[in-house]
């Protein structure tokens, strides 16, 4: 600890103790714009889960996530409905409306109810489509009850073409 000796008494301590904190300040404050336009290490990326293997397998997951979420909130209301059109090709959305007249079901989830949880599983890729496995779970306890779906994505869009079973 540094100790200053001053005969001007504690009037003179305080002038000198101020003056050594002014000069600290200064120090810092010069400091900082200089380390501020140093060049500095780029950040790491996060890193991506490790069962998101592509863009289109992630779109499929989003957009399951949303979907059972606003079927949940709102019944299948104007969110749901966005959802579909920012997610789904406008030709999987004509096919859709066919197949839920006929069976009088949700067409994305085939089924009436919404499932309690979800789990995707990527495929295989070709011929510009990649496919997911989604999982739905329809009950919990010691012996759970699933459906499971194939979902078709656009590799150049990353949209959703196809739902099936």
């Amino acid at each position: 600890m540094l100790q200053l000796r001053n005969s001007q008494g504690p009037r003179g301590r305080r002038a000198t103790g101020r003056t050594l904190l002014a000069t600290a300040l200064l120090t810092v404050v010069a400091a900082v714009p200089a380390a501020a336009a140093a060049p500095q290490a780029p950040v790491a990326a996060a890193p991506v889960r490790s069962d998101a293997g592509t863009p289109a397998f992630q779109q499929v997951a989003h957009f399951y996530a949303a979907y059972i979420d606003a079927v949940t909130a709102e019944g299948g209301g104007k969110l749901a409905t966005a959802l579909r059109t920012f997610y789904l090709t406008p030709h999987l959305r004509t096919q859709l409306k066919t197949w839920e007249q006929r069976n009088h079901a949700d067409g994305v989830l085939r089924a009436q109810n919404t499932p309690l949880a979800f789990r995707i599983t990527s495929g295989d890729s070709g011929a510009g489509h990649t496919w997911s496995k989604v999982r739905l779970t329809w009950s919990n306890g010691k012996h759970p009850t699933y459906s499971y779906l194939t979902v078709r994505s656009d590799l150049q869009t990353g949209k959703i073409s196809g739902i099936g079973k």
